[in-house]
C-alpha cells in the first residue's frame, strides 16, 4: 500500500502535471506546424522550383516500373528513399526550434527584469510632513 500512496504523490505533484500539460500541447503544436509547413510553407516553395512536389520527391532502390509519385511506389512494394518528406520533416524543425528559442528567449528576458526589479532599492518612505516643518523651522532659525 506504501507504494500506491508514493506513486500518488508523485503523480499528482505539480511538475509532472505541468509535465503532461506541456507534453499535449507540444503534440498538438507538432501537428499544427506539420500543416503549416505541407500546406502553406512547401507548396509555394514547389511552385518556385518548378512545381515540384516535395513530398514526391524520392529514389527507388529496388522495384519495377517507374513511378511518379511516391504512393504508386509504395503501392508497388518499391523500396525508396524519401528526401522529399525528410526535407518538410527538417523544415518542421527548423519552424518548432525556431519557436521554443523565442518561447525560451522571452522566458530569460522576463526572469532577468524580475530579477532587476528585486534587486532594486525600495524607494524611502515619504518623510512625514512635521518632520519636513519642524526641520524648516530649524533651518530658519540657524540662518538668524
Amino acid at each position: 500500500m506504501g507504494m500506491m500512496k508514493e506513486f500518488r504523490e508523485f503523480a499528482v505533484k505539480g511538475n509532472v502535471v505541468d509535465m503532461a500539460v506541456g507534453i499535449i500541447i507540444g503534440g498538438a503544436f507538432g501537428t499544427i506546424v506539420s500543416s503549416l509547413v505541407a500546406d502553406i510553407i512547401m507548396p509555394p516553395i514547389g511552385l518556385l522550383l518548378g512545381g515540384v512536389d516535395f513530398t514526391d520527391l524520392f529514389i527507388v532502390l529496388s522495384g519495377e516500373g517507374e513511378f511518379t509519385t511516391l504512393a504508386e511506389a509504395q503501392a508497388a512494394g518499391a523500396v525508396s528513399i524519401n528526401y522529399g518528406i525528410f526535407i518538410n520533416q527538417l523544415v518542421s524543425f527548423l519552424i518548432v526550434a525556431f519557436a521554443v528559442f523565442l518561447l525560451v528567449r522571452t522566458i530569460n528576458r522576463l526572469k532577468r527584469q524580475q530579477a532587476v526589479e528585486e534587486a532594486a532599492p525600495e524607494a524611502p518612505a515619504p518623510t512625514p510632513e512635521e518632520v519636513v516643518l519642524l526641520r524648516e523651522i530649524r533651518d530658519s532659525l540657524r540662518k538668524s
